[in-house]
């Protein structure tokens, strides 16, 4: 089992916004790391407390993921942190290395870990 950080940030606290962005994530989490629907174990959405128009699991269920557990929850609201910021800890079955997982970071989000931010490539 291996564990798969993202994140990405949306201009406004839309739900139109939210799922676009929740579902460009997830999608590249899945490409980045070739993963398989059934790969997947279970998904930690959190949003930052700017965020309240819809829950990213929503966006998840979309995708097809209606039988992994998905559970959404609020940032601690540190002053200063990225604003409009979703967050994700995916848990899935993997035979990778830890150092072969690629995390995703996308938009303003990227400065959340800038040595990770631009490893786009597929694996």
């Amino acid at each position: 089992m291996r564990a798969i950080r993202g994140a990405t940030t949306v201009a406004a606290d839309r739900a139109d916004l939210l799922g676009d962005a929740t579902r460009e994530l997830i999608g590249e989490i899945v490409r980045r790391n070739a993963l398989a629907p059934a790969d997947v174990i279970s998904a930690i959405f959190t949003v930052t407390d700017d965020l309240r128009s819809d829950f990213p699991a929503r966006a998840a269920r979309a995708l097809g993921w209606a039988d992994v557990p998905l559970l959404c929850t609020v940032e601690i609201p540190v002053s200063g942190a990225l604003a409009r910021c979703i967050r994700v800890l995916l848990h899935v079955e993997s035979a990778r290395a830890r150092d072969a997982i690629v995390h995703v970071y996308l938009r303003d989000a990227r400065a959340l870990r800038p040595d990770l931010a631009g490893d786009d490539r597929p694996r």
